[in-house]
């Protein structure tokens, strides 16, 4: 980061001070005070982001005017149609503050754009483009979640609470065919064969699954606009627009009409319309390297224009972000990931600022000291510059962390203070149960948000769900507050309590915490901070808001914790 913009992120960062979450019956009136009121400038690191990935369609309901679009029907299998949520939902949650008191600096939506309007039976009853993945128009928001001017607004107030935003793009393949869903033509995409993923062609030059028309983004020739974009475009009364922008997007950059440079076109113009700071590449391992690195560039290119014509909009100075989805990419491949039959790919050399680290979840079954150090030992050798951002849970993953949500805290607990970004599935604060009776694959991921069981307060069993996400918020603001917990170095300090502290120094700036785990919940013990705070300084636990003086390299607050965050205010 150039001093400039640490300068500029500074100013700009956590500029709203997180709202006081709700108390659950079993916490002291007083634990949740302090930290949530306080704010703290620091840069926003994307190394440090607490992303929020939802499902928009799963998330909240802000317009039930919306519910079913283009004629959908409510006849889909357990899990696999449209349930109401939208964009006006999630905007909702924002101004309420959710977000923040949650510790979230970025939220990442599935892909907004128009899906097929029909229905698919895989086996397992009708299916529903609900998820964002199967598009039919690139170019417009589907309505079942809402309208241009929803998106727009939804970016413009996460702005303006601090939040930016991700955009999931696909430039891997079109929505299934359908009855109302043609498939695009032949020199668009391929329609076979299905990808056998024993190495690099047989991962890329195929579709995914069967009826899942893949594009041909190796191609360079020119092609015409699918004619049912071009019916559509004219039904609609942007034809002429469309096709201008996209004569002038032609003229300027000399790329060929290729199926890859129209995708490119499509998708940086949500910058430029909406001001989005990022992108989330879907299915990467699934194209051509070469690819995302000219989508980086027009990315950027769009982003420094959405800037300049938004001054009062933007968010700091930092670049245009991307992060890649490589299925099944670890931490541990660093810059060498194995596409079979002997090619490696560096996709970190492909435009992209940091990978989705597929290995978290299994990971996270080791000791703290093993996860933590093993991570920091990674980000701060071979993939220095770089990040990879962390999970327990998402939308397509079979084998989470903790799947019957019997560990909620020890989940917060590695996934929130382990070195990297942290992605929060949305639920997972929540304990949101990802075994739905009656869904059948990864359907069963895809619960309605569990909005219901918060209000409540539900038990289940050893704990209640206000708890958990109490829990969740209070690492969450502490993460957010200091760059050091998932961009700074490790050390470990002591064995029990486990203790570690994490330093982070950059351009002229600082930040430095302690952290001890597993602490007795009946007493409260010193815990060491010697070599990071000195004997006399004054210090804050941000998981109970209490302050203690340093004393013989150690500090004990007069309440007892399970967890202590601790730092300088």
């Amino acid at each position: 980061m150039k001093p400039s913009v640490l300068a500029a992120s500074l100013l700009l960062a956590l500029g709203a001070t997180a709202g006081a979450a709700a108390q659950t019956p079993s916490q002291p009136a007083s634990s949740a005070a302090g930290q949530a009121s306080r704010q703290a400038a620091k840069p926003f690191l994307w190394e440090n982001a607490v992303v929020y990935f939802l499902l928009t369609d799963r998330f909240h309901n802000g317009d039930r005017g919306n519910d079913l679009a283009y004629g959908r029907k409510a006849d889909a299998a357990t899990l696999r149609g449209f349930m109401g949520g939208d964009l006006k939902g999630v905007t909702a949650k924002i101004r309420e503050g959710y977000f923040k008191e949650l510790g979230v600096d970025a939220i990442w939506l599935t892909p907004p754009v128009e899906q097929i309007h029909g229905s698919t039976d895989e086996g397992t009853g009708k299916s529903y483009g609900f998820h964002g993945y199967w598009a039919r128009d690139f170019t417009a928001v589907d309505a079942n979640l809402g309208s241009e001017q929803d998106y727009r607004e939804l970016v413009y107030t996460a702005h303006a609470h601090g939040i930016r935003v991700i955009l999931d793009v696909v430039m891997n393949h079109t929505g299934p065919v359908t009855g109302q869903d043609p498939v695009w033509p032949s020199d668009w995409v391929r329609t076979g064969p299905t990808c056998n993923y024993k190495d690099a062609p047989t991962t890329v030059d195929c579709t995914l699954v069967d009826n899942l028309p893949d594009f041909l983004t190796a191609s360079r020739a020119n092609v015409a606009l699918p004619p049912q974009l071009v019916a559509k475009w004219k039904r609609e009364g942007r034809y002429e627009r469309e096709v201008k922008e996209l004569d002038a997007f032609f003229t300027r950059t000399g790329y060929p009409r290729a199926p890859r440079y129209y995708l490119i076109k499509w998708h940086t113009d949500w910058i430029r319309k909406y001001g989005v700071d990022g992108f989330r590449a879907d299915t990467v391992k699934h194209t051509e390297p070469g690819l995302w690195k000219e989508l980086k560039q027009e990315a950027s290119l769009a982003y420094e224009e959405w800037k300049r014509a938004n001054p009062d909009k933007r968010l700091g100075d930092l670049p245009f972000y991307m992060v890649s989805e490589v299925y099944n990419y670890s931490i541990r491949h660093g810059h060498r990931f194995d596409m079979g039959g002997g090619v490696e790919v560096d996709w970190l050399a492909q435009g992209f600022d940091s990978m989705i680290n597929f290995s978290m979840k299994s990971d996270a079954a080791q000791g703290y000291e093993a996860l933590f150090s093993s991570y920091a030992a990674a980000l701060h050798g071979p993939l220095k510059g770089y990040s990879v951002l962390n999970y327990i849970s998402s939308h397509d993953d079979g084998g989470p962390y903790d799947p019957l949500r019997q560990r909620p805290f020890e989940s917060a607990n590695k996934l929130m203070l382990a070195p990297g970004a942290a992605q929060i599935y949305y639920g997972d604060e929540t304990a949101r149960l990802l075994n739905v009776k009656g869904a059948q694959g990864d359907a069963t991921l895809r619960s309605y948000m569990n909005w219901d069981e918060l209000a409540a307060n539900a038990s289940r069993g050893s704990y209640r769900v206000g708890e958990v996400r109490e829990h969740w918020a209070r690492l969450g603001r502490f993460r957010a507050a200091h760059p050091a917990v998932g961009a700074g170095t490790h050390q470990m300090l002591a064995a029990n309590p486990y203790t570690f502290k994490r330093s982070w120094h950059k351009d002229g700036a600082s930040d430095r915490v302690v952290v001890a785990l597993d602490l007795p919940r009946e007493r409260a013990v010193p815990v060491t901070v010697a070599g990071v705070f000195h004997d006399g300084q004054t210090v804050r636990d941000w998981y109970t808001g209490g302050t203690a003086v340093v004393k013989d390299g150690k500090v004990q607050f007069p309440e007892a914790a399970p967890v202590a965050l601790i730092a300088q205010d």
